[in-house]
């Protein structure tokens, strides 16, 4: 699926979907961040602290039943020693986890599914985070109006074929004098299609 791009803050946020899920660029996220340090750096750094980890682990715990918690009671045991690292590549190998993912070419970086990213925005800034909230959530709410959309245009064509159906087979006469006013009765009936799905005319 083709990804999606918000704007928070006057930075670009990729967003992509994977079984019907979202997944947000939090690699976008570092953008907002002064400083040197790479968006490797940001998320390697974040991924150190033990608090993220339960949480990854907790979100992993739920919803996937793949999840290797035996690695991840291992990374949790060194969580916040100085001489603990760890990358999102590696956090996958070893613990078959879902909610976090690097990309390559097009389109890459890192990609954490919505829960993990509001967390990871957290750390970033929480204005930051109230921002990409609005934001994805007026995404959303554009989607379920277009997809509304497409429903109500698909349910009218498919009874519009069963109005024109039954208006040709018991409302118009069978005689000459309104076979070349048909079209008026069809007009008639499919307007009240119109007006029961999308609360107007055609003309309106």
């Amino acid at each position: 699926m083709a990804n999606k791009i918000i704007e928070v803050q006057n930075i670009k946020v990729n967003i992509t979907s994977i079984n019907n899920s979202d997944y947000i660029c939090i690699s976008d996220f570092t953008k907002f961040k002064d400083g040197k340090s790479t968006s490797d750096d940001i998320i390697r750094n974040w991924l150190r602290n033990r608090i993220t980890l339960e949480f990854l682990g907790t979100w992993e715990s739920i919803y996937n039943p793949n999840f290797n918690s035996v690695e991840f009671d291992g990374f949790r045991r060194e969580a916040g020693l100085h001489t603990f690292t760890l990358s999102v590549t590696e956090w996958c190998n070893k613990t078959n986890a879902i909610g976090i993912y690097s990309k390559r070419g097009k389109y890459g970086g890192t990609y954490a599914h919505k829960d993990i990213a509001f967390e990871f925005a957290s750390s970033i800034s929480p204005v930051f985070k109230l921002y990409l909230i609005k934001e994805f959530e007026r995404l959303k709410t554009l989607e379920n109006s277009n997809r509304e959309w497409d429903v109500k245009r698909i349910l009218t064509k498919n009874n519009y074929i069963i109005h024109t159906d039954a208006i040709k087979n018991y409302i118009l006469p069978d005689n000459d004098y309104y076979k070349d006013r048909e079209w008026l009765k069809y007009a008639e009936e499919a307007d009240i299609l119109n007006v029961a799905l999308f609360n107007t005319t055609a003309k309106e």
